[in-house]
C-alpha cells in the first residue's frame, strides 16, 4: 500500500476512533485496515494510536501527524478538483451543527436555498443544544451563538442576538407592567434553563450589572416551551431575540424591560483554518456568511 493510501487509512481510523468502523468507510477488510496503520507506524519509527479494547486514542505524535494528514488530503483533493475543471462547481457532502431552534428557524430557510444553488453539494445537519468539537466529531461547519475562545479554528462574525425579557400583552395587562428587574419577584417567570446557569437573569443598566434569581414554577429546557407558555400568558420569559421574533413581530408577545437588556452576544461560522478548507466547505462558509447577515433578527 503507497503513502497516499496508508494516510488515508489512518485518517479514517482517527475520524471514526476505530479499526472496524474505518474499515466500512473506506470498503476494506478490518485486517487490511489494521495491517496498513502498523506499516505505517513502522515507516515512521511512531506509535500513531492507543489501542484498547473499547477504544482507539491518539498518541501526541498521532495528533500532530492527523492534523498534517488531514491538510495534505484537502490539499490533493482541491488540486484534483482544479485540474478536473471542477473547481467552480463545488460538489460533495458538507456536515453543519448549530443549536437546535437556531437550526430549525433560521438556518433551514438558508440550507434549502444552498441546496438550490449549489445541486452537487449534499448537507448532513446536527442540531444539538451543545458545544460540538468540530475536530473530534468530524463536522466540517459550525454556527455559534457565543463569544468564541482563542482556538485554530477560523471565525466569521454574522451578526449578533440579545436575551430579552418578554411576555404576552394579556399577562402584562393583567399582573402589571416592570420598572426595575426588583418588580420581577411580584411577577410569575418562566425560566428557560438553558439560556442562563443558576436560575439568574442578569441584567445591565448604565455600564452595571444586577443579577435576579428566578423562581419560577415552570422551568423549561426547550425554548419552544417557554415560549408557548409566555404566548398563553403564563409569566415572563427570557429567551434569546431571534428566538421570539415571529411572536414579537405578531405581537403575540412584548418585550419587558429593554433598557435592561445585557450586551449583545455574537453569531459566528466557524469551520477549520482557511489553508485546511476545501472548496464545497468554502461555498457553504460563504452562502451561510452572507445570507445570515441578512437575516433581520441577527442585526
Amino acid at each position: 500500500m503507497d503513502r497516499l493510501q496508508t494516510m488515508t487509512v489512518f485518517v479514517a481510523v482517527a475520524e471514526e476512533a476505530g479499526f472496524a468502523a474505518a474499515a466500512r468507510r473506506l470498503h476494506m477488510s478490518p485486517p487490511s485496515v489494521t495491517r496498513a496503520v502498523g506499516e505505517l507506524e513502522a515507516r515512521l519509527g511512531a506509535r500513531l494510536l492507543h489501542r484498547t479494547t473499547r477504544a482507539v486514542r491518539l498518541t501526541d505524535a498521532g495528533e500532530r501527524y492527523l492534523a498534517d494528514c488531514q491538510r495534505i488530503l484537502l490539499e490533493i483533493e482541491e488540486a484534483d478538483g482544479q485540474a478536473a475543471g471542477i473547481h467552480a462547481t463545488p460538489q460533495g457532502t458538507v456536515s453543519l451543527t448549530g443549536s437546535a431552534l437556531f437550526g430549525r428557524i433560521v438556518l433551514t430557510p438558508i440550507l434549502v436555498d444552498l441546496l438550490e444553488r449549489y445541486p452537487e453539494i449534499s448537507i448532513n445537519t446536527f442540531f444539538v443544544d451543545r458545544v460540538v468539537n468540530l475536530i473530534d466529531e468530524g463536522i466540517d461547519i459550525a454556527v455559534r451563538i457565543a463569544e468564541l475562545p482563542d482556538s485554530s479554528l477560523a471565525a466569521i462574525r454574522v451578526g449578533s442576538v440579545r436575551p430579552v425579557l418578554c411576555a404576552s400583552p394579556d399577562y402584562l395587562a393583567t399582573a402589571g407592567s416592570l420598572e426595575t428587574p426588583n418588580d420581577l419577584a411580584a411577577h410569575d417567570t418562566i425560566d428557560f434553563v438553558n439560556i442562563m446557569p443558576h436560575d439568574e437573569w442578569v441584567f445591565e443598566h448604565d455600564g452595571k450589572s444586577q443579577a435576579h434569581k428566578t423562581r419560577s414554577r415552570l422551568r423549561a429546557n426547550n425554548a419552544d416551551v417557554a415560549i408557548a407558555a409566555a404566548v398563553v400568558g403564563r409569566g415572563i420569559t427570557r429567551v434569546l431575540s431571534y428566538m421570539v421574533a415571529p411572536q414579537l413581530e405578531s405581537g403575540e408577545l412584548e418585550i419587558v424591560l429593554p433598557e435592561f437588556t445585557p450586551p449583545a452576544v455574537p453569531v459566528h461560522v466557524v469551520h477549520k483554518e482557511q489553508g485546511q478548507t476545501s472548496g464545497r466547505v468554502r461555498a457553504v462558509v460563504d452562502h451561510l456568511a452572507d445570507r445570515l447577515r441578512r437575516v433581520p433578527a441577527l442585526s
